[in-house]
């Protein structure tokens, strides 16, 4: 991370997602950090802002770069049960303008009963709605949307938006299952 006058500003994003299950709540999000490869993290939750220039990177490149005990912000969406099959799932949704020079935004979904791509489609309308607004911008998120070109068009600006989604039913024995999608923001 960039720090200029006692501000960190991240450079680089990457995006994962974990499931865990056991009979103990905190394990069963233990499980679900170590799903996602970020168990050996100290994260800290942060809100929603990509900032200007931080460039998606995989997972895989993510969770090479990270350090045991590092402090680590993440956005993440997180969802638990233990009811018998019941249908959870976190979501992640990102709305980043072309120009590189503006920050995009990250909306966390978590809810019950919806499958995946209906949790991502949420996330991603919501975060694309949400980047409207913080930018001033007119947006109809029903309107907006190319499908061939899969971006959303606000206000004569081109924005692209992904989710990350993980879902998982209740264990049928009841033990705790937990979800959770990440943005994981890294140092330069």
């Amino acid at each position: 991370m960039k720090i200029i006058l006692g501000a960190m500003v991240p450079k680089r994003v990457f995006f994962t997602k974990g499931v865990g299950k056991h009979k103990h709540e905190l394990q069963s999000f233990e499980s679900a950090l170590r799903n996602a490869g970020i168990e050996k993290c100290n994260i800290v939750n942060v809100s929603s802002i990509v900032p200007p220039r931080c460039k998606i990177i995989s997972k895989e490149k993510g969770i090479e770069l990270l350090k045991p005990g590092q402090i680590t912000y993440s956005v993440m969406s997180r969802n638990k049960t233990n009811e018998p099959n019941r249908l959870i799932g976190a979501a992640i949704g990102v709305a980043t303008p072309k120009e590189e020079e503006t920050y995009g935004y990250i909306s966390e979904h978590h809810g019950f009963g919806q499958v995946a791509k209906t949790a991502g489609d949420y996330a991603e309308d919501l975060a694309a709605s949400m980047l409207a607004t913080t930018l001033g911008l007119e947006f109809d998120v029903d309107k907006a949307w190319d499908e061939r070109k899969q971006e959303y068009k606000m206000s004569g600006r081109f924005v692209r938006t992904q989710s990350i989604v993980q879902t998982a039913q209740g264990d049928k024995n009841g033990l705790w299952t937990t979800v959770l999608a990440a943005a994981v923001f890294l140092e330069e």
